[in-house]
């Protein structure tokens, strides 16, 4: 049986979905939950996928290929890559993922591509924008975006799914909306410019920001510690 706390975290981080979804007038269904499991054991996220959950967001490589490997009996469960990508790490990542939502350059993204198995479908990619201009946070800058955008809708082995961001915390509903408003307009625009590429994919919005990222049109929220507890 799963463990009842990550049930109950989890049918509770569910439900609050769903009423965020009722709030912005969406259609249920047109947000989904991405599990962030980093700094947590296999076993959590084995209880979590005996609930339903298959999605789950992995921000440190080698910690995410032990889990990978301990896990590897449970079918259908979908691999995200969230944190920072350094040039070294990109095989593995191209090997190991179905998606990847911190591209932020041109050099990692080409080699992804070229390193994404033959036998693989192409890798979905979220590009990471600094939205809120920080100098702490990774993230291509608003203004270099659609050039970034350009090299990567033109990759044989990526499928650029849309735009990621984790902008600067902020108490207030409406300070939340503001970064988030930015991105949603941000990929509005890059679907105008880029009609072959899906861009279907929004990945904005935290425990404490959920409400915030799905009035603004999130399709995908990364709950940690909402369903896992705070990290260790």
């Amino acid at each position: 049986m799963p463990d009842a706390q990550v049930s109950e975290t989890l049918d509770n981080a569910r439900q609050r979905l769903a009423q965020a979804l009722r709030d912005a007038d969406r259609p249920a269904g047109h947000a989904r939950l991405l599990a962030v499991s980093k700094t947590k054991p296999a076993a959590l996220i084995r209880e979590a996928y005996a609930c339903g959950q298959r999605e789950f967001g992995e921000n440190y490589l080698q910690e995410a290929l032990d889990k990978q490997a301990e896990l590897a009996d449970l079918d259908a469960i979908v691999w995200h890559f969230i944190g920072p990508l350094q040039s070294n790490k990109t095989r593995d990542v191209a090997e190991h993922f179905a998606w990847v939502h911190s591209i932020d350059r041109a050099k990692v993204a080409r080699r992804l591509s070229r390193q994404r198995p033959s036998g693989l479908e192409p890798l979905n990619v979220c590009l990471q924008v600094n939205i809120s201009g920080e100098a702490s946070k990774a993230g291509v800058a608003p203004h270099d975006l659609d050039a970034l955008a350009d090299e990567v809708v033109a990759l044989p082995n990526l499928r650029l799914r849309g735009l990621m961001a984790i902008p600067a915390p902020a108490s207030d509903p409406v300070a939340q909306r503001q970064p988030l408003a930015r991105l949603r307009q941000l990929q509005e625009a890059l679907r105008q410019r880029l009609p072959q590429a899906p861009l279907d994919t929004l990945s904005m919005g935290m425990s404490d920001d959920l409400e915030a990222a799905i009035q603004e049109g999130a399709t995908l929220v990364r709950l940690g510690t909402a369903i896992f507890g705070a990290r260790a």
